[in-house]
């Protein structure tokens, strides 16, 4: 039995799981104190600045999917009224048939989607290896940069998947474990009554007797139900079976459900018109926290309160495609859209040159680019983050772009131990830990992520500029910026062993603030009187 034990320990290391107790779910809708860092969106909407008139903002979420049927987003969608539904006719003459609510760019002609697919840098190394393996190189290629990033790939990707197809095993077979429990002693046993099973077992030397003990320690520890914990073990195993078999598999490529050209980045006219896709929790989640419904009584209410939604879908499970990511910048700009919300990002590229000409081209037509900053607690100043500011290889920089790490309620914490940052790279900061929002299937949770901070920003972004829309994108940014709640001690620095060291907020935030709602109205009052 002991090796069933030692699975145990591993796999209580690896789980996920998601805590059970959570804040109220408009936290960050007050005013900022220590205990509390909101945003003042609450006395932003009381104040006589939310009393103007108002323009609507249409905000783009360029993600996964969202799902349109939700009953907090419905009435805040984007819809295109050049388009008739369902006829099968571009009748608005875009390049894009029957885009109701958005365009999908990473589904075929054939209603197929692309769920999972690889991480850049696992594509980026396929590429390289169909160049180099098996090739006698001179000692001058061997001395080049992309041999040398070939090498070390070589050495990741495979040890990468390897350790995924582990864990996706053990998980597995703790999921089938935990569905013999069940069929022994109930649907959903108290964390006793499979103590108690556990035990028995054990002394019977059988090894769901293991299995047993290990799954009341996890309720245990997580305050989860036998059902829920079931839930949750079948939510990982799923994503070990994405990041093992197609993450980290050089051998998949999944492009060819969209049959387009892929070596040709301008290419613009593929896709379909399914804007939800296979798994729309993360941009239902975003598109929520921008403008669900206000004063419904149900769910939320968004930080926006005149704004519909246009849905972009260019993000699979695994990292998204430079192509496709210029191509819904593009056709977010070309249909109306004021601000782009991309709560995306990864460490390697495959042509920047398409997004950064996207980036230009919503620069030129006065949109605001919002981006998250990433969750891997590291500096952007010194380690690559894309997609960015920084045009054609520093020869330019989008004055329309913000970017986003994300806070949490307590000053001290503000930074989130997850949050990339940087002190020139890192624009603004805003609430992204037990954020509150819709999931498909008229459904809510809480998520943590610079995920949930850009979309926090877009949504104060729309609320202002909905209110002076005769400010330009790039003043837009200079208010949200300049009107941020000011940091002025120490913080805990992301990433830090054991998050301890502390650093001053100006280190790793451009304006060394969180985003404020009611300060950005006013600002932008200031601005506009004086034009």
């Amino acid at each position: 039995m002991k090796h069933l034990f030692v699975l145990a320990i591993g796999l209580l290391a690896s789980l996920e799981l998601s805590a059970q107790s959570k804040p109220d779910i408009d936290w960050y809708h007050t005013k900022p104190k220590k205990s509390n860092m909101g945003i003042s969106l609450d006395k932003a909407y009381s104040s006589e600045f939310a009393k103007l008139p108002s323009k609507t903002i249409v905000v783009a979420v360029i993600d996964g999917g969202t799902d349109t049927k939700h009953e907090d987003l419905i009435n805040v969608l984007w819809t295109n009224k050049g388009e008739f539904p369902n006829n099968g006719l571009d009748d608005d003459h875009n390049g894009y048939v029957d885009d109701i609510h958005g365009w999908n760019f990473i589904g075929g002609p054939n209603g197929e989607n692309v769920g999972p697919d690889n991480m850049e840098k696992v594509r980026v190394f396929a590429k390289l290896r169909d160049k180099y393996e098996g090739q006698d190189v001179s000692e001058d290629v061997a001395n080049s940069l992309e041999y040398k990033q070939y090498e070390l790939l070589k050495e990741e990707i495979p040890s990468e998947r390897e350790k995924y197809l582990s864990l996706y095993d053990r998980m597995n077979r703790l999921l089938t474990g935990m569905q013999k429990i069940q069929k022994s002693i109930g649907v959903n046993p108290t964390k006793e009554e499979i103590q108690s099973f556990g035990k028995a077992q054990i002394e019977s030397e059988q090894k769901e007797g293991a299995i047993a003990m290990m799954t009341a320690r996890l309720m245990e520890m997580q305050n989860l139900s036998f059902s829920d914990l079931m839930s949750e073990l079948k939510d990982q195993v799923k994503a070990m079976d994405a990041r093992a078999n197609y993450h980290y598999n050089p051998d998949m490529d999944t492009r060819k459900i969209i049959q387009d050209n892929y070596s040709n980045s301008s290419e613009r006219y593929y896709g379909n018109n399914d804007v939800i896709g296979p798994d729309a929790g993360h941009g239902t989640h975003v598109a929520g926290i921008i403008g669900a419904s206000r004063g419904n009584s149900i769910g939320l209410d968004g930080v926006a309160d005149n704004v519909q939604i246009m849905v972009v879908r260019v993000v699979p499970d695994g990292d998204e495609r430079d192509k496709d990511v210029a191509n819904g910048i593009r056709y977010a700009v070309d249909n109306g859209a004021k601000i782009i919300n991309m709560s995306f990002g990864k460490g390697f590229k495959w042509d920047k040159n398409i997004v950064d000409s996207a980036v230009a081209y919503a620069e030129s037509k006065n949109v605001l680019l919002v981006h998250a900053a990433g969750n891997n607690g590291q500096n952007n100043d010194n380690t690559p983050n894309y997609p960015n500011d920084t045009l054609w290889g520093g020869k330019k920089f989008a004055e329309n772009w913000i970017e986003i790490g994300a806070s949490e309620r307590k000053c001290k914490h503000l930074a989130t131990s997850f949050s990339n940052y940087g002190q020139n790279n890192v624009d603004l900061f805003a609430p992204g830990r037990d954020i509150y929002s819709s999931i498909p299937n008229n459904e809510y949770a809480y998520f943590n992520g610079t995920s949930m901070a850009a979309p926090v920003v877009s949504g104060v972004a729309a609320l202002v500029w909905s209110r002076y829309p005769s400010l330009t994108a790039v003043q837009l940014k200079y208010v949200l910026m300049n009107s941020s709640k000011k940091i002025k001690g120490k913080v805990v620095l992301p990433g830090s062993e054991d998050n301890k060291e502390k650093v001053k907020f100006s280190e790793i935030c451009r304006s060394s603030g969180l985003v404020n709602a009611y300060e950005a109205l006013k600002l932008a009052s200031k601005v506009t009187s004086t034009k």
